[in-house]
């Protein structure tokens, strides 16, 4: 099992996962409680977000359904169970 504090999710698992869902950036932003332009900021990868950010992301993502994939704490993609 990866630990979940070295792999952390990509803007391409970000745009993946909400594209997967047929999510808007306003959707999970009002969904996760992350601002819309940190969501726009990294999947533009403008910026890097807060380590919480990204966890909180995550976590939005996974109790959706979405399971993120790493090989190490490489991201290879995202798979829906």
């Amino acid at each position: 099992m990866v630990n979940r504090r070295i792999s952390t999710i990509t803007a391409a698992q970000l745009r993946a996962a909400r594209g997967w869902l047929k999510w808007t950036q306003d959707e999970l932003a009002e969904r996760s409680g992350v601002s819309k332009s940190s969501i726009v900021q990294f999947e533009l990868e403008r910026s890097v977000p807060y380590s919480g950010t990204v966890e909180t992301l995550r976590y939005t993502f996974e109790t959706a359904g979405i399971e993120f994939l790493f090989d190490g704490t490489v991201a290879k993609g995202i798979r829906i169970p």
